[in-house]
């Protein structure tokens, strides 16, 4: 096999087994967190603090894998998973909230270093073919959107007297397979003058164009899906929909998030990169409008089927944009800062939720997220147009 085609399938291996660790604690962190806190208001904050690990390691890990290498970057963050996991069993085992919340902590920093397979991806094809090795990796994730939510089934009661004890035991061995997996990779590391060299500076970078359109797309992109997807089960269980229902729409949402990268890449190749974020900001929009239309349990499901896709076209172009605006030398610095500024709106919109759901209520959150979606909308339009101006690839 050739040896990019090869990375690419193992990144995208590692990054299904990453979506098995994030929807397995998308199904049981907060009804862990439930069962152990005294005060039953704080049962989302091990939610929070698996974005808050992501967003404090984004950037030393960047900077990590500029040093030495993405093998030794992605090893170091399956590391984490293993122990953030284990110490997760460890506090359901014997009770203690907060040091379930310290084993989420650990547990992003993991999830900090597998957002950096799609970039790994991008580095490793033709600047051609950067679209479709991204779109590929991400494609991984939708054997996530499956496997986790059945491995927590499986394991949520196998420790007796001990409930979600099992979910995080299990993660520890699916940690334990992506450092396996990452043996094989046949990434080149830098050389010795990109890896010690700063490049330009970070305030000069972020003045270009495409890099501000790249970082707000993929923090809009994240923030809303994000915020929107947490409150979707609350919404539905608050309009008396089942639970079935909920997670039943919940599982059509990852699937739409991760499927549409078997095509998104061939998209963007055709039609151009800005075309397919606009596209992917609009139906971020008809989500919207669709979810303040109505209640029934089509309605959730096909706002949260277009939030998935419009994320996808969003993201994914988002990241082959920002892969425009850096040398070798300076992408330590410019990933690790995309990546925090990313994980730090999810630890926001995490935080938001509760507090929005609660006195606010779900079509209000849905207006609230339109004025962003809008802004992420026209920043694209107004690059796509300048770059027309110029004569420039879209």
């Amino acid at each position: 096999m050739d040896k990019s085609k090869k990375n690419v399938a193992l990144l995208c291996a590692c990054q299904a087994l990453l979506l098995v660790n994030n929807s397995v604690l998308i199904t049981v962190n907060a009804l862990a967190g439930y069962a152990l806190a005294t005060n039953k208001s704080l049962a989302t904050l091990p939610v929070t603090a698996y974005f808050l690990g992501s967003a404090l390691a984004a950037f030393p890990v960047s900077m990590l894998m500029k040093r030495y290498g993405r093998r030794a970057g992605f090893s170091a963050g399956a590391g984490c998973g293993m122990t953030g996991a284990l110490v997760c069993a460890t506090a359901v085992y014997i009770q203690s909230f907060w040091l379930l919340c310290a084993g989420t902590l650990v547990l992003g920093a993991y999830f900090a270093s597998g957002q950096f397979y799609r970039f790994a991806a991008a580095e490793t094809v033709a600047p051609s073919y950067k679209a479709r090795a991204i779109s590929l990796v991400l494609a991984g994730g939708i054997v996530g959107g499956f496997v986790g939510p059945e491995t927590s089934k499986l394991t949520r009661a196998i420790i007796e007297g001990h409930l979600y004890a099992g979910p995080y035991f299990s993660l520890v061995g699916f940690a334990l397979l992506t450092i396996l997996v990452v043996r094989w990779l046949d990434i080149p590391p830098l050389s010795a003058a990109d890896s010690q060299g700063e490049g330009r500076p970070i305030g000069v970078i972020a003045r270009q164009p495409a890099f501000i359109v790249a970082v707000l797309c993929g923090v809009v992109s994240y923030g809303v899906m994000n915020l929107l997807m947490t409150a979707t089960p609350l919404a539905m269980v608050a309009c008396e929909h089942p639970f079935s229902a909920a997670a039943f729409v919940i599982q059509w949402h990852l699937v739409a998030m991760f499927a549409p990268s078997f095509v998104t890449g061939s998209i963007i190749k055709r039609i151009g990169l800005l075309p397919v974020m606009i596209i992917g900001a609009a139906l971020m929009g008809i989500c919207v409008v669709v979810a303040i239309s109505g209640i029934d349990v089509m309605h959730f499901w096909i706002a949260l089927v277009l939030l998935g896709v419009g994320w996808n076209f969003m993201y994914l172009g988002a990241t082959t944009l920002l892969t425009e605006t850096h040398t070798p030398a300076e992408r330590g610095k410019v990933q690790g800062a995309n990546d925090t500024a990313i994980s730090s709106t999810m630890v926001l919109s995490s935080l938001s939720v509760g507090a929005l759901f609660t006195y606010q209520g779900w079509q209000v959150m849905n207006v609230l997220a339109a004025p962003f979606i809008a802004v992420a909308a026209m920043a694209l339009v107004w690059l796509a147009v300048s770059r027309r101006g110029r004569g420039a690839v879209l």
